[in-house]
């Protein structure tokens, strides 16, 4: 893998730069372990593109040494975190307790999920960043949904129709401008909102792609149809077991599966036929997911907290077209605005 360090190293550098604005007045700070391809390759990387870096091995390192590292840190100062699955200090939220000092964090988790040579080159693709695409696309998407009476996903003949507006829609595009926090997990690359009243939601769309119960990609043999009505999902179409045991895990929790977030991703790197098996990474693939479940961390529905529900499962559509209100935004696997 060491051909892919380069790469990894230029696309890096830039995200330093142009999403983070790190330069050698602050500290960085690399946290990484070594036990799968993409953190051995992203490692290096970072030392490449950190020079002056300070980086701490999790496997090799007591806690206490590394609590006191990151509490050492400043505001302006800059953590990434390299994780074949997640980092866990006891009790210590690592990101969340990075944030609340102003400390920009890069977390690339479950990195191990993604441990084959071929994904770990599309995600190391998929750290490329190409601002001006992502700040044009990402601020005009929004502003569309913003503002927007409806939408109409297409899917060969099948049509999901958004009526009553939207929610506050929200970016993932490297611009923290206007952001408390500077920093989340990467790739990075959607827009996402739901529906202002979730029961406004109904049709008929194909499924290409969705979390299984093991929180892996799952890419059943052919799309599969789900119907929905007043925002639930009441009945499938060539579907799989795996898919339905997804919707029975819902179910038998929640009672009902309820369709939450419109996510609109902006990841060049990955597409219909390139995909990595983390979904937490792959939903910024080109194109449009939905969540499954009631559970929504930035939305909060009458009778629905945000964080309330247990599920939020994402998947992936096979989607022809978008159009926002009249204005088709989606088309041939590509963005228009």
């Amino acid at each position: 893998m060491h051909n892919l360090v380069p790469i990894a190293a230029q696309n890096l550098g830039d995200v330093l730069d142009d999403v983070f604005h790190h330069d050698d007045s602050h500290r960085a700070l690399v946290v990484y372990d070594l036990d799968s391809i993409l953190s051995r390759t992203l490692t290096e990387a970072y030392r490449t593109a950190l020079p002056k870096g300070t980086f701490i091995n999790f496997r090799q390192t007591e806690p206490e040494e590394i609590l006191a590292t990151l509490e050492s840190l400043e505001a302006g100062d800059f953590v990434a975190l390299v994780q074949s699955r997640s980092f866990r200090l006891n009790a210590f939220r690592i990101r969340i307790e990075l944030f609340k000092k102003g400390i920009k964090v890069a977390e690339h988790p479950h990195l191990g999920r993604m441990d084959t040579e071929h994904e770990a080159t599309l995600y190391v693709d998929a750290l490329a960043y190409d601002k001006s695409y992502y700040h044009h696309t990402g601020h005009t998407l929004k502003n569309l949904l913003s503002t927007a009476d409806g939408a109409v996903v297409q899917c060969g003949e099948e049509k999901l129709i958004y009526r009553g507006g939207f929610e506050d829609p929200k970016i993932n595009i490297g611009d923290y401008s206007q952001m408390k926090n500077m920093g989340g997990q990467f790739p990075i690359g959607e827009v996402f909102t739901e529906s202002t009243e979730l029961t406004s939601l109904n049709g008929r769309t194909n499924v290409i792609a969705f979390g299984d119960t093991n929180y892996t990609v799952n890419i059943p043999p052919n799309p599969i149809t789900i119907i929905i009505e007043k925002g639930q999902i009441v009945r499938t179409e060539n579907s799989t077991d795996e898919f339905e045991a997804v919707l029975k895990m819902i179910c038998e929790e929640e009672d009902i599966v309820w369709v939450r977030e419109l996510g609109l991703g902006l990841n060049r790197a990955f597409s219909k036929t390139r995909y990595v098996s983390d979904m937490g990474t792959f939903e910024r693939m080109c194109g449009l997911h939905l969540s499954l479940g009631a559970k929504h961390g930035i939305y909060a529905k009458e009778g629905m907290k945000r964080n309330s529900g247990k599920f939020h499962i994402d998947v992936m559509l096979d989607t022809d077209t978008l159009s926002i209100d009249d204005t088709v935004v989606f088309d041939d696997e590509k963005w228009l605005v």
